[in-house]
């Protein structure tokens, strides 16, 4: 996908030019602790930081973010400003003699543990390539050592799926990598971009602002780190499951500490200590931002309070034995004292926002009503790492009270509300027409109330997608919203709608799921979303049952469709009993027999064929290009 050209870009109002020179004066900007921590150990950076696939196409370039330096401009929020600034640092770094991370090379953090004979590598990115950059970087300065193993410390993509990049399936398989990873990774990390793949990849296009040009009008970042990269995504099969806390190991003489947080950031998710290296290692539950308790891209909501509480232990556990602490994301913390007061205060950050949430919810407040007027403790407020640059603490308090009590506030006139498509046309009618409330929404505009315009103008895009002068509004309300966010995926967000409306839907720029990533799918799995893709309606009518045999897992199955439904049993092969045997020589054969591929090699059919057709007849295709913004 090409970056957009076509963005009509405004300055900004001055209302936000207000709203920034406001925060410049109230923000700790004279604490440069993070600039001095962030280039601390700084050894060398890839000079050009721009990264391309086999076939030439460029799948990183952290050059596009030089212009981030000296003072922000008006169209950024000072404070996200400056942690794009920190987080675009690039390069090889010394956490303590013996531990190294690349940073700057995709969205997360990559990191190399040297052990007697090779290093253990720690989240191998997004993709191969950017994997393999950051580890000849590390080699040329540090040396040719074999890797030795491979640790995901949790199941998002941007910690596993450059795993091809460090090592070969031919290596682990022989037993000269082992693979650890926190129990259930596999199923989560394949669920995750499998079962609502679809809807989420089309919406990180928004969140991570995929398509948005680089630079002060555009996108700075996502808090985070940049944004994702965009090569071959892989998955190799840890061969290790951490099970326990208090797990040890020793690979390749170096001693890990393990300490389970599952449903924490991620479903599986662990830290781990080194006792050689007085390091501590806390994935993404410790960054230097406020996280997301529901990501926007869409995911299950978080547990802020087992978070926190996984933070306490680690805190009891580790700091007393620790030097440093680092992540996967951003750049470490050193000094027991510093160490302390940085993972209490985010884990502070985390029991906060539930408990004062639970408090206001328990006094009758809705989700809206209590982010509208939450505030955080002065102490949580001035510190720069719990600063919203990834998740706010105003979509994290709703996810909060949507954990709890789900989508409805109890109100009953919002039990059975009208979709945007029916509500829109009669909001438009009531208030005199499209010109009206055009009208309306430019004066709101004008006042600085962008809030208020978009909701006017959302109304109204959704009467009539093709109003000018409603579509040149919305886009440069939303643009104006931009420019006065602190968050980053807020901003992106912003600025995607606004990029839409401009210059049509941009689709789903960049896909995290691979044919690595589905082949780790289990049996179960697959028919799993095989019936996530029956079209129900139209299946009403059918009565189906089909054995379906996977030669490669010797595992026998009985699939059955009526009423809709798609039921999987394991059984035991049971020939003549079923309308339609099939025989399939992997599982993945199912997948594509499933898009319509049913004369490829690996597949063999008995019984009644049409069957089978009529089940695949009624299985939907995702759509990855979805309208978001417009009807």
């Amino acid at each position: 996908m090409a970056i957009s050209k076509g963005m009509e870009n405004k300055p900004p109002t001055a209302t936000i030019e207000a709203t920034h020179r406001e925060h410049l004066n109230t923000l700790p900007f004279d604490d440069t602790r993070d600039f001095e921590d962030a280039d601390r150990g700084f050894i060398a950076a890839k000079q050009p930081c721009v990264i391309k696939a086999a076939d030439g196409r460029v799948v990183w370039d952290n050059d596009a973010y030089a212009f981030l330096t000296g003072d922000a401009p008006t169209t950024v929020h000072p404070s996200l400003w400056r942690q794009s600034t920190l987080v675009a640092k690039q390069g090889l770094y010394e956490v303590v003699e013996g531990i190294y991370q690349v940073r700057g090379f995709d969205l997360s953090n990559i990191t190399f543990v040297e052990g007697d004979t090779g290093i253990i590598v720690i989240d191998p990115l997004v993709s191969t390539e950017v994997a393999a950059a950051a580890l000849e970087l590390y080699r040329e300065h540090r040396g040719e050592r074999a890797v030795s193993a491979v640790i995901y410390t949790h199941s998002h993509v941007d910690h596993f799926g450059g795993v091809l990049g460090v090592t070969t399936q031919a290596d682990v398989d022989a037993g000269k990598v082992p693979v650890l990873a926190p129990e259930g990774f596999v199923e989560h990390a394949v669920q995750e971009n499998v079962y609502a793949g679809t809807a989420m990849a089309r919406r990180a296009g928004y969140m991570y602002g995929a398509v948005l040009q680089r630079g002060p009008q555009g996108q700075v970042g996502c808090g985070l780190g940049q944004t994702p990269s965009t090569g071959e995504v892989a998955l190799i099969v840890p061969t290790l499951d951490i099970r326990e806390t208090g797990e040890t190991h020793t690979i390749d003489g170096v001693e890990i500490e393990f300490q389970m947080a599952p449903g924490t950031e991620a479903p599986a998710e662990m830290h781990f200590y080194f006792p050689r290296y007085r390091a501590l290692c806390m994935a993404e539950n410790a960054t230097h931002n406020l996280h997301n308790l529901l990501t926007l891209r869409g995911a299950l909501v978080r547990d802020p309070h087992g978070w926190a509480g996984y933070l306490t232990e680690a805190i009891d556990k580790f700091t007393d034995r620790a030097d440093v602490v680092f992540a996967s994301h951003h750049w470490p913390t050193w000094g027991k004292d510093r160490i302390v007061e940085f993972l209490s205060l985010q884990r502070d950050l985390y029991a906060y926002l539930h408990d004062q949430t639970l408090r206001q919810l328990n006094q009758g407040y809705t989700g809206i009503e209590i982010a509208e007027t939450f505030a955080m403790p002065p102490a949580l407020e001035s510190a720069w790492h719990a600063r919203g640059y990834y998740g706010s603490v105003s979509h994290n308090v709703k996810a909060v009270y949507q954990r709890y009590m789900g989508w409805f506030d109890g109100n009953p006139g919002r039990l059975w509300a009208h979709p945007p498509e029916a509500i829109g046309p009669r909001y438009v009618a009531a208030m005199g027409g499209l010109d009206t409330v055009v009208e309306i929404a430019q004066n709101a505009f004008d006042d600085g109330d962008f809030r208020w315009a978009a909701t006017l103008l959302d109304h109204a895009i959704f009467t009539d997608e093709n109003h000018d002068g409603a579509r040149a509004l919305y886009a440069d309300t939303l643009e104006q919203l931009a420019y006065g966010a602190e968050t980053a995926t807020w901003r992106n967000f912003f600025l995607a709608g606004a990029t839409e409306l401009r210059d049509g839907n941009f689709g789903t720029p960049t896909q995290t799921s691979s044919t690595s990533m589905a082949a780790q799918l289990s049996p179960e799995q697959m028919f799993d979303v095989l019936a996530i893709s029956v079209n129900g309606p139209r299946a009403w009518g059918l009565d189906i049952a089909i054995d379906v045999t996977f030669v490669d897992t010797a595992t026998n199955y009985r699939i059955t469709l009526r009423n809709g439904v798609l039921v999987y049993r394991k059984v035991a092969a049971e020939a003549g009993t079923a309308q339609a045997t099939v025989q399939l020589a992997t599982k993945v054969r199912l997948l594509t027999l499933a898009a319509g591929d049913n004369t490829s090699p690996g597949l063999e059919i008995s019984g009644d064929a049409e069957v089978l057709a009529s089940l695949v007849s009624v299985l939907d295709r995702p759509d990855p290009d979805f309208n978001i913004v417009t009807p």
